[in-house]
């Protein structure tokens, strides 16, 4: 079951994403850190109505933010489409012991068929340059890569933006 997030669910959400982060350090992937994501971003999501959990046997295993507010590093990405009827994903994750069996894909469904149901033009995110497994996901769905962004508190290498024109 997908849902709106809330204030309870924070900690769980954070346990998913510590996950997420150790697992992708193992690989070699510094994407997420201790200071990325974080709480604040979580109680942030919440407070705009942004912020998604997916249940599975009322266990929360995933979430994603699927926001409407453009970020400042965004502004110099040559988009496809105009800057004023968009989605943003940000903070796609599932534990790794759920990964591989199609939770990603489910949480991004949803996202999308918000986005047509309420006529928005595109959706737009950012991963990781050094997250292939990411990128490809991501464009096996359709997403086009666009430009390279950078947050200098995750990493050094930039995280490549994505548009889905819908």
């Amino acid at each position: 079951m997908i849902r709106k997030a809330t204030y309870l669910d924070i900690d769980a959400i954070l346990k998913v994403t510590k996950a997420c982060a150790q697992h992708m350090i193992d690989k070699h992937i510094f994407q997420w850190n201790e200071s990325y994501p974080n709480r604040d971003a979580f109680i942030n999501d919440i407070e705009r109505g942004e912020l998604y959990v997916l249940e599975v046997e009322n266990h929360i295993i995933g979430a994603i933010t699927i926001s409407t507010y453009m970020d400042y590093e965004y502004i110099p990405v040559k988009w496809l489409t105009s800057n004023n009827n968009n989605l943003y994903i940000h903070r796609l994750a599932i534990h790794p012991k759920q990964q591989g069996k199609g939770y990603a894909q489910k949480l991004m469904n949803y996202a999308e068929e918000m986005a047509i149901r309420n006529n928005y033009t595109s959706i737009r995110l950012d991963t990781f340059s050094q997250n292939e497994r990411n990128q490809k996901f991501y464009e096996l769905r359709g997403y086009k890569k666009l430009g390279e962004i950078f947050f200098p508190k995750q990493s050094e290498h930039p995280f490549y933006c994505y548009e889905l024109v819908l």
